[in-house]
């Protein structure tokens, strides 16, 4: 497990941009999927109860499966937003959507069984490998958004133990059509009824939703379970404050599911000690549980979000209308946008020919000083990347990005 365990690319292009900045470059940091606080602070409401909590000396362990409170807004969070009734023994809350993916991996899958996602995807390679599992990859491609659709996968389904999907999606910025989910559901229902039959092992869901707030006009969010309810008792979900609160550091993410399973997690969890802090778990709850600041909250976000992610694709589209070999896809949801630089094959200005998705990343950070991540750390083989890259809005200004498109014109213009 050791052997297969491979620093993150994400960060790694980090630490290059770091020592550019150490040298007065001024980067546009479009690689992580994080927030910076001075562009996006977290919500008022949630600050408040933070010093609340602390100063009622909320700083000891929280319970294992996370406080009543909390679990009980979640509850009523799930219900509201999106129409579906979970127990409190089937809702655990955890230390982040990390933990809480992995615990789901290690505890559906022996080592050998096989775990079927798409790719681009996030971090699928990383859980496989630390679980010891077999995996198969199916495809996406930029005329879906780099969503996957049920049609591509069933095929995949016997003999697989896990599927994971995650919508709005990282890395593309793509979200799954409310028709697709519906199939999705039915697959599922369909695959464990025939495996009931047979006598072999279910076939689980892993269902990524910790962008579910952050969607854009045009598009929507739905789980399987609200379009197909009989899939419930093989479908766990990862939600979290991190994403739709710019909340990324209180670690504060929940998953929900049977309850079995979910006991089973906070077992394994408690073990890890992967414990959301108490101080933030009380904030949380008394955040969620005031619907309209939510309401308002999740609003002014996909506004703010929404409009990085539009001065960004009118930006690469006006490249492209300047005949540069660029394109983008138009944004639908979480933080992230699918931007392309067609350039393999083309040469510097000093000589070197760009061959792959790490020359033209490298060329695009120091020519242009826009740092972006290839598809590449996200599952999808590198000769399959054909210049697709994810740009994340999360850590820039809008000016920024306005400022960043002149860079990269010139930077594009003077290739070969």
């Amino acid at each position: 497990m050791a052997n297969a365990m491979v620093a993150s690319s994400i960060l790694t292009i980090a630490g290059e941009i770091r020592t550019l900045r150490e040298k007065g470059v001024a980067v546009i940091d479009m690689t992580v999927g994080d927030f910076a606080p001075a562009e996006f602070p977290i919500p008022s409401r949630l600050r408040e109860e933070l010093h609340k909590a602390l100063d009622r000396g909320e700083t000891n362990y929280p319970p294992p499966p996370g406080t009543n409170e909390l679990r009980k807004a979640v509850a009523g969070y799930i219900r509201r937003t999106q129409g579906m009734e979970y127990p409190l023994d089937g809702i655990a809350i955890v230390g982040g959507a990390r933990p809480a993916l992995y615990s789901a991996y290690r505890l559906l899958a022996d080592p050998g069984d096989t775990v079927l996602y798409p790719v681009p995807s996030w971090n699928n390679q990383n859980y496989r490998d630390v679980c010891g599992l077999k995996a198969r990859v199916v495809k996406c491609h930029p005329q879906n958004a780099f969503q996957p659709t049920a049609e591509a996968m069933a095929p995949h389904l016997p003999g697989a133990r896990l599927l994971v999907l995650n919508t709005p999606q990282n890395p593309s910025g793509g979200v799954m059509r409310k028709e697709e989910l519906e199939r999705f559901g039915t697959l599922l229902v369909d695959e464990n009824r025939r495996r009931q039959r047979s006598g072999e092992k279910p076939l689980f869901l892993i269902f990524d939703q910790v962008y579910r707030a952050l969607v854009f006009p045009g598009s929507a969010h739905w789980s399987p379970v609200q379009l197909v309810p009989a899939c419930a008792p093989y479908v766990v979900h990862v939600d979290a404050i991190s994403k739709f609160c710019a909340a990324t550091g209180l670690r504060v993410a929940w998953m929900f599911g049977p309850p079995a399973l979910v006991q089973k997690a906070v077992a394994l969890l408690t073990h890890v000690g992967a414990w959301a802090p108490r101080m933030a778990q009380q904030a949380t709850a008394a955040f969620l549980d005031d619907a309209p600041a939510v309401a308002a909250w999740e609003q002014d976000m996909v506004r703010r979000v929404g409009e990085r992610l539009e001065v960004l694709y009118e930006g690469m589209q006006g490249l492209k209308r300047s005949g540069l070999p660029v394109d983008a896809i138009a944004p639908q949801g979480a933080i992230y946008m699918s931007v392309r630089f067609a350039l393999a094959g083309r040469s510097t200005p000093d000589g070197r020919t760009l061959r792959s998705n790490e020359d033209i990343r490298s060329y695009l950070t120091s020519a242009a000083a826009c740092a972006l991540v290839p598809f590449s750390a996200f599952g999808v083989a590198e000769a399959d990347e054909d210049g697709w890259f994810r740009a994340s809005v999360g850590a820039v200004s809008v000016n920024a990005i306005r400022e960043a498109m002149p860079r990269l014109g010139r930077a594009l213009s003077a290739l070969r």
